[in-house]
């Protein structure tokens, strides 16, 4: 399976569009098994975009979003049950103890959050949950700063191996970081594998 992770554009308050090259490259990729947005989109239109990307769009509702949008989902990924939320509950902003109490209360293997703007990829307190954060689709400003660089993950599921790229826009160009989730001794072991 191909699963899209994406969030935080703020369109149209803080950005006006997506930029061409990830819309582009987004759109030849597509369709994706799964979409699963963060939330703070803060406009309709981004969901009729999402829409065409998959068939299969789950969007939470973030702090800037007036939409009515769900506060989390749940969903079974192949093997592991994930949960999508927006993240402003946790602070600071991207806490692992935080998030891995989300993860807990929520009972899911993987967690997929956004809020802070920067993307991250690591593991809960005791390494037993995937926490994941594609950052900012279109690399906006957010309240405690953020990376400032439009940013998503594309995760591929084969077995118990989770195949992740981190997708960052430097320069114009899109800037590839590829890392293999592995589940072995009932934790999760992240490896980083090669940029393109």
């Amino acid at each position: 399976m191909r699963i899209l992770l994406a969030g935080d554009t703020h369109i149209p308050d803080r950005a006006e569009r997506i930029h061409p090259s990830i819309k582009k490259q987004l759109e030849y990729k597509s369709p994706f098994d799964y979409l699963l947005f963060t939330g703070d989109l803060t406009s309709r239109e981004v969901i009729d975009w999402l829409n065409k990307l998959s068939g299969r769009v789950l969007i939470v509702r973030g702090n800037m979003d007036y939409l009515p949008l769900p506060r989390n989902h749940i969903v079974d990924i192949d093997a592991w049950k994930t949960g999508l939320i927006h993240g402003d509950g946790i602070h600071p902003r991207g806490d692992t103890m935080g998030l891995t109490r989300v993860s807990i209360e929520l009972g899911v293997d993987i967690l997929v959050s956004g809020h802070t703007h920067s993307p991250f990829i690591k593991t809960g307190v005791k390494r037993n949950i995937l926490l994941l954060n594609p950052g900012s689709l279109t690399g906006v400003w957010g309240g405690g700063g953020g990376s400032f660089k439009p940013s998503y993950i594309i995760l591929e599921t084969e077995g118990f191996d989770l195949h992740i790229e981190l997708h960052v826009l430097e320069g114009g160009s899109l800037v590839i970081e590829k890392y293999m989730a592995k589940w072995s001794d009932m934790s999760w072991n992240i490896t980083r594998m090669e940029e393109q």
